[in-house]
């Protein structure tokens, strides 16, 4: 069976507590991996915790919205996860200027923080960036980390060209199936492949003609047949070249 690769899901959310781990099983029968995105040091353990199932990967980070809850300790306690073979990234960690729940400064502080820890810890970074396109380009080049993913990429094609030239990797999502993001389908027919990576966002942005449900990682297998067609690239030929970027991006060999 030639495997799928989801690269950024949340079943330690809320949303999976009823049947968490009998999903866990039924995402590995259907021959997929997944990475298990933390936003807070408790999500953080629960999805190192998760990790200990084969076909679970882990991030480890505080996410922007969780910034001002952050203690002094909170960067130990993510290194001291890092530690765990499974970990393969710092995130999910970023900037959301669209709904400020952390102030802005406080974000920018966190995530600064996390951009080092990774540069430390040489583990690439997962970012969230809603309406924070500057700032978060900004501060990547400032702290000067190189091994970067944009999570559910949603800038424009200014942003993706400038990403692109300094060696980023871009992740979509369900959205690219919905009927109004033409702009971003667009966007994503114009990236290389072996730059791309593609992830549910679990249980967020169910794709079409599931939307309105609870996603899940099995979802992928949506997310690639459509990717496949809009790159128009035979679908075991996007499967290989997504391994390819798993091993040489987070060190994922599947």
């Amino acid at each position: 069976m030639v495997l799928y690769l989801d690269v950024h899901a949340h079943i330690d959310d809320e949303a999976f507590n009823n049947d968490r781990y009998e999903l866990i099983e039924k995402i590995k029968r259907e021959g997929v991996f997944f990475i298990n995105a933390g936003v807070d040091v408790e999500s953080s353990a629960l999805s190192v915790e998760l990790s200990k199932n084969e076909n679970v990967y882990a991030a480890v980070g505080v996410h922007p919205h969780e910034a001002a809850k952050t203690n002094k300790g909170f960067i130990d306690e993510l290194k001291r996860f890092s530690k765990n073979s499974k970990v393969v990234a710092i995130g999910e960690v970023g900037l959301d200027y669209h709904y400020n729940f952390s102030p802005k400064q406080k974000q920018l502080g966190v995530f600064k923080e996390q951009l080092y820890l990774a540069g430390e810890l040489n583990l690439p970074v997962v970012v969230h960036d809603r309406e924070a396109h500057e700032d978060v380009l900004k501060l990547l080049e400032e702290v000067g980390t190189q091994k970067v993913m944009l999570h559910c990429f949603s800038g424009d094609l200014y942003m993706a060209e400038e990403a692109l030239k300094k060696g980023y990797y871009f992740s979509f999502g369900g959205s690219m199936t919905f009927k109004k993001n033409e702009g971003g389908r667009e966007i994503i027919k114009k990236l290389p492949v072996k730059r791309t990576f593609l992830e549910t966002d679990s249980p967020y942005l169910t794709p079409e003609p599931f939307r309105g449900k609870r996603n899940d990682p099995t979802f992928i297998k949506i997310i690639y047949d459509y990717f496949a067609q809009l790159k128009e690239t035979g679908l075991n030929e996007i499967k290989k070249l997504m391994r390819e970027n798993a091993a040489e991006f987070f060190g994922i060999y599947i």
